[in-house]
Order: C-alpha cells, then structure tokens, then sequence
C-alpha cells in the first residue's frame, strides 16, 4: 500500500508549523526573561545607597553566580543589556510577541524614542527579521527618510496613521531600500 502524496505533505506541514510555533515561543520565554532579570537588576540597584558602584559590583557579582551553571548567556554584558531592556521598555504588555531578543538587542542600542518607535514600527508591520531589522538600522532608513520628509510625517507613515503627502517619492525610496533587506 502507498501512501498519498497529500497525506505526506499534510503531516510534514503539521510538524513544520508545530515547530515554527515551538521555537517562538521559547524566543518569547526568553524575550519575557531578561526583561523581568532587568527589572529585578534595576530595582536592587534603586535600593543601593552608591548608585553607579553597586550596580557595577551587583552585576558583576551576578555573571560570576550565574554563569557557572547558565552558561555565557550571562555575562557581564549581557547583564548590562538586560537592564537597558527593562528601562527601554518598562511596560512588558508592550513587547511584542513577534521580535525575537534579537530584535530586542538591536533596538535598545537606539537612543532617540523617536528614532526606536520608528524601526519598531515598521518591523512589526513589514515583519522584518532580525537581520533585516538590522541592516535598515545600519543603513539609517530613518535618517535617509527624514532629509525628505518631517518627523511626524515619517512616523505616522510608520503607523499608517495617515498617507504620505508624496507617495511616489516614499514608495521609491521604501522600494529601493527593500530590496537590500
């Protein structure tokens, strides 16, 4: 007896969509990690009477705990980032389900709100990767699209709060830069 060809691609597809689900959710179990490691960091560091030292010692002191049994994950780096997590975005009903902590990692290297609400904006709606979200950050998407356009205008176009005034120029410029994504 054979087996039908659907039958097979019916099941292969199955175990592919469980696993597509199963790796995001252990990305969303460690995104939801090291923001609540960040908000346990930053709040013992709020407590402690010399700021700037203890959360070098805190934190030095904690790569030395964890790394021995949780491996390079937690190193005095990564710890750091951790923290600017949590202080990047205070609010975890805010994180989005979709990034990845690579996504996370790129975007708390922003400094301008302005500037991390428009990549955040547009890798949601584009569903970006973590690498394409990358790369239009290191090509300045942002910077090239305001030589153009005001502030405003940009973001909203990024929330599609509202339509371009010039939506020949931005669909040139958005096509143009898509492509190396």
């Amino acid at each position: 007896m054979q087996l039908k060809k659907e039958l097979i691609q019916q099941i292969q597809s199955i175990i592919a969509t469980a696993k597509d689900r199963a790796i995001r959710s252990v990305d969303t179990e460690r995104v939801l990690m090291y923001w609540q490691i960040g908000k346990v960091i930053l709040e013992e560091e709020q407590e402690g009477k010399e700021r700037a030292g203890y959360g070098e010692f805190l934190i030095k002191s904690l790569s030395e705990k964890l790394q021995p049994e949780f491996g390079s994950g937690f190193s005095i780096r990564q710890l750091e980032m951790c923290r600017q997590f949590y202080r990047t975005f205070p609010i975890t009903n805010a994180l989005r389900s979709q990034f990845s902590w690579t996504h996370y990692r790129t975007l708390i290297r922003i400094e301008k709100e302005e500037k991390r609400d428009f990549y955040l904006a547009e890798a949601a709606k584009n569903n970006w990767t973590a690498r394409q979200l990358e790369r239009q950050v290191n090509s300045q998407l942002f910077e090239r699209l305001l030589l153009s356009n005001e502030l405003k205008d940009v973001l909203a176009v990024a929330r599609e709060e509202n339509y371009h005034p010039m939506p020949k120029k931005l669909l040139k410029t958005r096509w143009c830069w898509s492509s190396w994504a």
